[in-house]
């Protein structure tokens, strides 16, 4: 299991970084837009993270949340991260037209 959510988490990923290289990609030529971009990509990993450890509060994780917890997180991410790809593609297609 702790693998199948790790996979996820890769996949996820890697469809985000895709999606935000196209997006550097059309606002290469913008600098203010390609600045803004990079700016909130910065944000949201902050924010990504922040949120993670305000889902999982304790300092010893791996006692307080058991051995579930590696699984768990990764789907947190993944899942934040798939809500991510969809923020992405929103821009991009902003940055389209």
């Amino acid at each position: 299991m702790n693998a199948c959510a790790n996979e996820e988490v890769t996949r996820s990923d890697a469809e985000a970084n895709g999606i935000y290289r196209a997006l550097v990609a059309r606002t290469s030529r913008q600098p203010e837009a390609l600045a803004k971009v990079k700016a909130a990509e910065r944000a949201w990993i902050v924010y990504r993270d922040a949120y993670i450890d305000a889902m999982y509060p304790e300092e010893h994780k791996q006692v307080e949340y058991g051995s579930v917890y590696p699984m768990e997180i990764d789907l947190l991410r993944a899942t934040l991260t798939r809500e991510h790809v969809t923020a992405l593609k929103q821009l991009l297609q902003r940055y389209s037209n």
